[in-house]
């Protein structure tokens, strides 16, 4: 149920992180996603090495996941930032982690070192998910995102591979 995204997958891709652009403060993103700017994230992803994994259930897409630099400067190389969304009709029902434990095994395989991830500190199920992976909370950013009208703060979570 796990595999690599095709660009086939990306219209199903698009709609998932426009449907949280749209709804919530998952991505703090303002504008929807177009194919081209869809298009241009996934070969920036594959080109630079990093994973996009989708959850195929039936053949659609009910979630994805993937990795990507976490700063641009050579000293941070082994570490990355991540990023994993599931339809809302399908959360609780183990995507969300069977897409993270292929997260971090991708990863591991990789040699990489670190795991981040930036969640909005109001997330507290998300936050909590990542706990049982072992991800740690690290710091709380206050105020340095805004959407919807308001300021967002920022935590960051790290799991030591």
């Amino acid at each position: 149920m796990i595999r690599p995204a095709t660009p086939s997958d990306l219209p199903a891709i698009t709609r998932l992180l426009n449907h949280y652009i749209a709804t919530s403060n998952a991505v703090y993103e303002e504008q929807p996603w177009d194919a081209d700017k869809a298009q241009a994230w996934f070969d920036g992803r594959l080109s630079a090495g990093f994973p996009v994994i989708v959850y195929a259930l039936d053949g659609a897409v009910v979630g994805y996941g993937s990795y990507g630099t976490f700063r641009a400067r050579m000293g941070y190389r082994f570490t990355v930032e991540h990023s994993l969304y599931v339809e809302p009709g399908h959360q609780g029902k183990g995507i969300g982690k069977a897409l993270m434990e292929a997260l971090i095994a991708q990863a591991q395989a990789d040699g990489l070192h670190c795991m981040i991830g930036g969640i909005d500190a109001a997330n507290r199920s998300s936050v909590a998910f990542h706990e049982r992976f072992g991800f740690k909370q690290v710091g709380t950013f206050k105020e340095v995102g805004r959407k919807h009208g308001h300021w967002l703060d920022v935590c960051f979570v790290q799991l030591t591979l």
